[in-house]
């Protein structure tokens, strides 16, 4: 009986982690423009291929750059907006 290799495990999958967060509408929007600018070399993309390819443009970039790109942004408040008709907790 000849003897046969057991193919290798398949490599283990990165660990998923969900969240979500508060953006401005302009920053939104600007997820909208990339998805369309991909239409013209036929790549479809998700928002959170763009978020994660944003994190890894961004993870090449000196301290000092890293710092200017984020001076530039609009800053927003931070936890979930409220519901409409929810009152505010004193």
């Amino acid at each position: 009986m000849p003897h046969t290799r057991k193919p290798p495990p398949p490599p283990a999958r990165a660990q998923l982690v969900r969240d979500g967060f508060t953006m401005p509408e302009a920053d939104y929007a600007l997820l909208k423009e990339l998805k369309n600018r991909l239409h013209g070399v036929q790549r479809e993309a998700k928002k959170s291929e763009l978020l994660r390819a944003g994190l890894q443009a961004l993870a090449r970039l000196e301290p000092a750059a890293l710092a200017a790109a984020l001076d530039r942004l609009e800053p927003v408040k931070t936890g979930r907006p409220r519901k409409s008709g929810e009152e505010k907790k004193t």
